[in-house]
């Protein structure tokens, strides 16, 4: 087979052992977070950040919840980082925002934090932990700190190991567009 036959066996593979009932359950969570006003701060790092600054779009435009991708604003960004270290990023600015139990968090990430990788994901996760505020994630490997301490969270399954990375980005797309479209979420329709 070819490297594109392979990996396309295996984006087949991983939809057919996607635990189809944890994105139900994370779509409850995001009615139940526009139904309550809060707002949905999004984190990822790497392109997982890229695909949370796709999913604020969304999830604003399609889902009236006021969504917001933290790493957005790279000089905000780079002044936390700059000022108050690198693992505390994502915590200060959702400080600064003053997120509360309304609120939510999205965590967008391949390993979902752990002790030596992904630093910012571990510290936010731990800070919105202490304030009561609801976890979500889509994540791949074993989930990480994020699975542990979640909510609500989807596990992109590892078919390949050495291509952990570019399946679970992908399928973060795959499933965010499940939920914007999702006939409970979605009160506005795409022009396409």
């Amino acid at each position: 087979m070819t490297h594109t036959e392979t990996y396309l066996a295996e984006t087949v593979q991983i939809a057919r052992e996607l635990d189809y009932s944890a994105i139900e359950v994370l779509a409850d969570q995001l009615v139940r977070l526009r139904d309550r006003g809060g707002r949905l701060f999004i984190v990822g790092l790497g392109g997982s950040a890229a695909n949370a600054s796709h999913a604020a779009n969304d999830f604003k435009k399609l889902c009236s919840i006021e969504a917001y991708c933290l790493s957005d604003n790279v000089a905000e960004l780079t002044a936390w980082a700059n000022d108050e270290g690198w693992p505390y990023i994502f915590e200060r600015a959702l400080d600064a925002a003053k997120a509360s139990t309304k609120d939510a968090l999205l965590v967008l990430s391949v390993g979902g934090g752990t002790d030596t990788v992904s630093a910012p994901i571990q510290f936010c996760v731990s800070w919105v932990k202490r304030k009561s505020i609801p976890v979500m994630g889509i994540v791949g490997r074993d989930g990480g700190y994020t699975k542990k301490h979640a909510t609500a969270c989807v596990v992109v399954p590892t078919v390949e190991p050495s291509r952990v990375t570019p399946h679970t980005e992908g399928w973060q797309s795959v499933i965010l567009h499940a939920l914007v479209s999702h006939p409970n979420l979605q009160v506005n329709r795409t022009k396409w």
